[in-house]
């Protein structure tokens, strides 16, 4: 007889499940911010139709909580060379910013990915999609290359310190995974009867 389960049991954690975190914080922290002007951020939302007292998603409409890089500022592991501007941000609900990740905008949009606008059934999808192409191409955004622009012994010390905590990370998960068996083991054997 097959026992019910009850109790869904989080998933063990890893060290290393942090890799991704750890490059995109990598490639962030070396991304500069170009503040934009009052004019430009009620430009940006005029032009996706978005009331500036009460700004929604532009990709579904549910209430904006951040703003997305609209172009990803990381992609494969290097820095794509798109920087934190008002040419590169739209409003977005934390649903839709993280499942997007770093895809492109309207192939998500399009896409059947958890929780994309097209698998929520957003009903005004066409319409969503027809003004992010508009803004699209309302501005060209800055594009740098961040290795030749530090120049190479900087870029080079910063890969390097990169790959040196990831490293680190697979160390301290050998480590964590040996005193994880460890303390089960013990557990183990003190619940045995003497």
């Amino acid at each position: 007889m097959k026992r019910a389960r009850y109790c869904q049991l989080p998933t063990s954690m890893t060290v290393t499940g942090r890799s991704s975190s750890i490059t995109n914080a990598f490639i962030s922290a070396i991304v500069p911010t170009i503040k934009p002007s009052a004019d430009d951020e009620l430009e940006a939302l005029q032009i996706l139709q978005i009331d500036p007292n009460d700004i929604r998603c532009a990709y579904c409409g549910d209430q904006a909580t951040e703003w997305d890089h609209f172009r990803p500022i990381v992609s494969d592991q290097k820095p794509t060379g798109y920087i934190t501007e008002i040419a590169n941000l739209v409003p977005s609900c934390g649903k839709c910013n993280q499942s997007k990740g770093k895809s492109h905008w309207k192939t998500w949009m399009e896409g059947k990915a958890k929780r994309s606008p097209k698998s929520r059934g957003v009903p005004d999808l066409a319409a969503r999609i027809e003004r992010l192409d508009k803004y699209e191409r309302w501005r060209e955004p800055h594009k740098v290359d961040f290795a030749s622009i530090a120049g190479p012994q900087i870029w080079q010390r910063h890969q390097q310190n990169w790959k040196e905590v990831l490293s680190l990370l697979r160390t301290s998960q050998e480590l964590a995974s040996e005193i994880r068996v460890t303390v089960a083991k013990a557990l183990v054997q003190s619940a045995k009867p003497s």
